[in-house]
């Protein structure tokens, strides 16, 4: 079977290309190799299209990956203080909790030791009390040396301090008489985790709740390199798929040897009860800078690679020839879907169609 005959407007533009590849470069065009004489009837064949540059605003780079978590200072677990059995849990993972509600019960034969021994160590505090004061009279009346006072001084002071140990021990145990602990909530927040059920024993030390206070929110982003070079402290992020909103705290100085990324970490301040913890996302974010005001937007397909540099055809004449001029540029971020580059007039048309056939016929001028 022959094969089917090629598209009209394929051959045109294929016809278009050899000949302006082939053909000799108009007066002048010589004089400045950046240079690609086309006329219009070349660019209408070769499929040529262009668009004027908008103004740049702010410079960014958008659709970072990162994971949303939870900053360390408002996380908080609840462990046991003593060992002992679970006799009540009075929440839940997904409730949220005041400050100083009740959270859980613990029965802990220990409860009744560490009471046990703060009331001895009272006890002993209260007769060094009395122990002190007969002797401060004793001295004064001259019957005793002052070494016996100053022991008895000395042991008041102790046994008050041993008191006073037990009683924060008994305190930080949250005992609730007897042998009950009520275990109560740091924070206000939400429970995260819950890491035991009613009835069981658990070691003194053992988790039972993660709460934590979820406003504002943190996110880990992964930033190549030339983005995190241009990042700051209190530089702002957005997250589009959400609108939420905050600002970088910090800049990670190791690089990733695997994936060759920066660690920034930021703050959402704004919107973060449309966020969860562990999730993943897209962050934008914005690199503004006195050296980006002047940056221009294009689409990215405007934008071509050559000996290692980026470049973009401007639409431009060259003496009484009109053709278009290949303008090195450089990535200055992102907005949105277009790309940021300096370099550029904030007047100028850059050719978005047609680009793999002008770097053709730019490479080829010169050539022998």
């Amino acid at each position: 079977m022959p094969p089917s005959p090629a598209r009209p407007s394929h051959l045109r533009r294929l016809l278009a290309t050899l000949v302006l590849l082939a053909g000799a470069a108009p007066a002048g065009a010589a004089d400045d190799p950046a240079f690609v004489a086309v006329s219009a009837s070349q660019s209408q064949a070769l499929g040529i299209a262009t668009r004027r540059v908008v103004g740049g605003g702010h410079a960014a780079a958008a659709g970072l990956p990162a994971t949303v978590g939870i900053p360390n200072s408002q996380v908080r677990v609840i462990a046991a203080p003593l060992a002992g059995v679970i006799e009540s849990l009075e929440t839940a993972p997904g409730l949220t909790v005041r400050k100083g509600q009740l959270l859980a019960r613990l029965s802990s034969p220990q409860a009744l030791e560490l009471q046990r021994d703060r009331v001895q160590a009272d006890a002993q505090a209260a007769l060094a009390r009395q122990t002190l004061a007969r002797d401060e009279q004793l001295f004064r009346e001259g019957l005793i040396a002052e070494s016996r006072l100053q022991a008895s001084r000395a042991g008041a002071a102790q046994s008050a301090a041993q008191a006073a140990e037990r009683r924060q021990v008994l305190a930080l145990a949250q005992h609730s008489g007897g042998q009950t602990l009520s275990l109560v909530a740091p924070i206000a927040g939400s429970v995260l985790e819950q890491h035991v059920s009613v009835g069981q024993r658990v070691e003194q030390s053992a988790p039972l709740y993660r709460i934590a206070r979820l406003d504002p929110l943190s996110v880990d982003i992964q930033a190549p390199l030339a983005v995190a070079a241009q990042a700051r402290v209190g530089t702002p992020l957005r997250i589009p798929a959400t609108g939420a909103s905050g600002e970088l705290i910090a800049v990670g100085r190791a690089v990733d040897p695997a994936t060759q990324s920066v660690l920034l970490r930021g703050l959402v301040s704004r919107g973060a009860d449309s966020l969860r913890p562990g999730q993943a996302t897209a962050v934008d974010l914005d690199t503004g800078s006195g050296a980006a005001t002047s940056a221009v937007q294009v689409p990215a397909a405007a934008i071509l690679r050559q000996n290692d540099k980026l470049w973009v055809f401007v639409v431009a004449s060259d003496g009484k020839s009109s053709g278009y001029r290949a303008t090195p540029v450089s990535i200055a971020g992102r907005l949105g879907e277009a790309t940021l580059v300096s370099g550029l007039p904030a007047d100028a048309t850059v050719v978005t169609a047609g680009v793999a056939a002008l770097k053709a016929s730019w490479l080829g001028i010169g050539k022998e």
